[in-house]
């Protein structure tokens, strides 16, 4: 019962708009503007640095919280005899990103919140992901396929730093999935060359 109060907790945690509140405050509906995505990158295209990057930090932080502080809240006395919790708490934030109850279900990617996630668990396989996201963006300009690049990375690089964490494999699959199938109007847009590429706005 505290487990499902704690899982609860982090999805509403999760579900709060960042980028929505931030494009708000600066006169911009974001659902109708740029890609329509309540995320960070939209954020950007549509109002720039100022209001994306705080938006993007709190983003990390609601999964950081969730997996670091809210999860050992979960009743159990033996945490590392239950390394599956923190992964589940943190995967209903991830979850409240991307479905949010306050706006019809409809939210970001869940690439920030997942980063947060894994930073708080598995920060060694994480500096990996963030070097393959860092080098598709500068190489390429997309943002979309360095996220996604960076969500197929890490359970690889799961596997060779932690290879004896069952936990940790299966969860970085399930969200490297998650974060590919959110992206599949990029993938469409990529195949049709209509992809924008990061640091161009939008007309708002």
């Amino acid at each position: 019962m505290k487990l499902l109060a704690i899982l609860v907790v982090s999805y509403l945690m999760g579900a709060t708009p960042t980028s929505y509140i931030a494009a708000r405050a600066g006169g911009v509906d974001l659902r109708r503007v740029g890609s329509g995505n309540l995320g960070a990158t939209n954020l950007y295209r549509a109002l720039g640095w100022k209001y994306a990057v705080p938006a993007g930090l709190i983003d990390i932080a609601k999964g950081y919280v969730s997996a670091a502080f809210l999860s050992p809240l979960a009743g159990t006395s033996s945490p590392a005899g239950r390394p599956w919790i923190p992964l589940l708490v943190g995967g209903a934030a991830i979850l409240g990103h991307v479905f949010p109850i306050y706006l019809r279900f409809q939210g970001g990617k869940g690439v920030a919140t997942a980063a947060g996630v894994v930073l708080a668990v598995a920060p060694t396989p994480l500096l990996v992901s963030a070097g393959v996201w860092s080098l598709l963006l500068l190489s390429t300009g997309f943002m979309s396929l360095a996220s996604m690049s960076a969500a197929v990375a890490f359970p690889i690089a799961a596997l060779l730093t932690a290879p004896g964490d069952s936990h940790l494999l299966v969860a970085s699959l399930v969200i490297a999935s998650f974060i590919v199938i959110n992206h599949r109007s990029n993938i469409r847009r990529l195949f049709h060359g209509t992809e924008p590429r990061f640091g161009r706005k939008r007309e708002t």
